[in-house]
Order: structure tokens, then C-alpha cells, then sequence
């Protein structure tokens, strides 16, 4: 286990990890303190806490956008892929229909 302090909203954190992470959850608290400077600034004055629940707010929201676009993509790549999958079937069908049309002819022209 590998221990690594973080900063964040003017405190220190000792965590412990597993080895090899320490750079990781440096790069998570570097975007959690982000958030925390960012509702400091648009409301001085606020409490430690209250900044880092903004943090945790405003991380949320985004991902939650993120996970609505990204169900948003997926339905899309569905959609498209169904339509391709309808287009070779009638492709199929297509096909098919000339091959029944020519039999009938050359019986037909045999007749």
C-alpha cells in the first residue's frame, strides 16, 4: 500500500492506495479542489464544507451530462445500426424476388 497526501479546499489529506495511484488520485483531487475554488469564487466566504458539497454538485452535474449524452450516443449507434441491419435485409429480399422472377420467366419462356 502506498500512502499520498491531497489538497483540497486549503486542507491536506492523508490517503492510503494501492501502489501506482498516487499520480491518479492527485489528478482527481486537482478537479475536486477546481470545483472548490470555483464555488469560493462565485460565493466568498464560504465554509470548507459548503464549498466541497458545491464541489460534489457541480461534479455530479457533469456527470450527468455526460452519462445522458452518452445514452443519448448509444440509442443513436442503436438506431443506426437497426437500419442497416433493415436496409441488408430488404437487400436480401430483393435479391431473392429477382432469382423467384427469373425462374418464373425461364419456365415460363420453356412453357
Amino acid at each position: 500500500m502506498a500512502e499520498t497526501t491531497l489538497h483540497i479546499a486549503g486542507r491536506h489529506y492523508d490517503i492510503r492506495c494501492r501502489d501506482g495511484e498516487e499520480a491518479h488520485l492527485a489528478h482527481l483531487a486537482s478537479l475536486i479542489e477546481e470545483k472548490a475554488r470555483a464555488a469560493q469564487q462565485g460565493m466568498p466566504g464560504m465554509t470548507e464544507v459548503r464549498s466541497l458539497l458545491f464541489a460534489a454538485l457541480f461534479l455530479a452535474d457533469e456527470l450527468n451530462d455526460m452519462r445522458r449524452d452518452t445514452a443519448a450516443r448509444q440509442q443513436s449507434l442503436a438506431l443506426e445500426t437497426d437500419d442497416e441491419l433493415a436496409a441488408q435485409a430488404i437487400e436480401a429480399l430483393a435479391d431473392r424476388i429477382e432469382k423467384l422472377r427469373d425462374g418464373l420467366a425461364a419456365r415460363a419462356a420453356d412453357a
